[in-house]
């Protein structure tokens, strides 16, 4: 095999790579999306902007600052970073926002769920204290791009009406935004592919 074959099959290679990476990717998200058990988070937008890829709306959740009562596993030792979050929900009916069940950090609750109850995974970088009394937790759906210019009209309508999130949430607790709803007005849909 002379060089100038050598070079091509390798760009083929790492070619069929690429594109084997990006549809797994894509395969993974569409799959969750399609499979996942939905629950409905209360949220609190603002608008920033991404120069890469737009508009997107920056979301908090009444989720995300959880008193540290509602932990029901061992703690950390003072001082240690929490990491690991595992946040029990119950859904609520006809889409009502999820309520806390429980929290354990590090590992999942040891009992098993109960009816409409689902874990979902977050992570928190806060340092344990002694006297602390409310973890931050992100769940890695901090934030849904929206179509160029129509992030700042959603951050108006915030203090009038309520928004919420559809959430699909996997086996393992990962989780990936289905919709953005202003009260059971369905603003934007996440599309499969």
């Amino acid at each position: 095999m002379n060089r100038r074959s050598k070079v091509l099959v390798a760009a083929i290679v790492v070619a069929l790579a690429q594109i084997g990476f990006l549809s797994s990717a894509i395969y993974s998200r569409a799959a969750l999306l399609r499979n996942g058990e939905e629950v409905t988070l209360r949220t609190v937008p603002v608008d920033p902007h991404d120069l890469l890829r737009g508009d997107y709306v920056a979301l908090s959740y009444d989720i995300s600052r959880i008193p540290v009562d509602r932990v029901r596993t061992s703690r950390p030792r003072d001082n240690d970073v929490v990491g690991a979050v595992y946040v029990r929900l119950k859904r609520g009916e006809n889409h009502a926002p999820a309520q806390i069940v429980g929290v354990g950090l590090g590992a999942p609750l040891d009992e098993p769920l109960g009816a409409n109850e689902i874990d979902l995974n977050g992570t928190s970088f806060d340092r344990w204290q002694t006297g602390l009394e409310t973890l931050n937790i992100r769940y890695g759906l901090e934030r849904f791009y929206v179509p160029e210019g129509e992030g700042r009209a959603i951050e108006r309508r915030l203090g009038e009406r309520s928004f919420t999130i559809r959430v699909a949430v996997g086996k393992e607790g990962d989780a990936q935004i289905k919709a953005l709803y202003d009260g059971d007005v369905a603003l934007y849909s996440e599309p499969l592919y």
